[in-house]
């Protein structure tokens, strides 16, 4: 009985599950002025900066080369990027294969000086 599960009828629906979570209030006048004060003067500020970068003409006409020769650049370093890997891959097989042979020429040495077992009776 005490597996049984009983289905509670008082559960409301999950399809207003966020509704009762928003801010339905709305902002006073200051508020909404001093929001759009900021917002003036962070725009302001925006242009500002903008004016004070150099040569932007230049920069704007310079674009589309820019994003030539960086793609350029970007397909460089990954064929480097390949040749390093195949180099370190390169280093670490031989390392490996070179490890693999002196295990295989110390058993071979061990098996050949191994003696028959000779039973110590004492």
């Amino acid at each position: 009985m005490a597996d049984l599960k009983i289905p509670n009828l008082n559960i409301k629906p999950d399809k207003y599950i966020f509704k009762k979570k928003l801010n339905l209030r709305r902002k006073s006048k200051r508020r909404l002025f001093t929001e759009s004060f900021f917002l003036f003067i962070l725009s302001v500020l925006l242009v500002y900066l903008n004016y004070l970068i150099p040569n932007k003409n230049l920069l704007l006409q310079n674009l589309p080369s820019t994003f030539i020769k960086s793609f350029v650049l970007l397909m460089d370093l990954f064929s480097y990027i390949y040749e390093i890997f195949l180099v370190i891959f390169i280093f670490v097989s031989y390392f490996t294969a070179f490890i693999l042979m002196i295990g295989a020429f110390n058993r071979l040495f061990k098996v050949s000086k191994r003696k028959s077992k000779q039973i110590v009776y004492k």
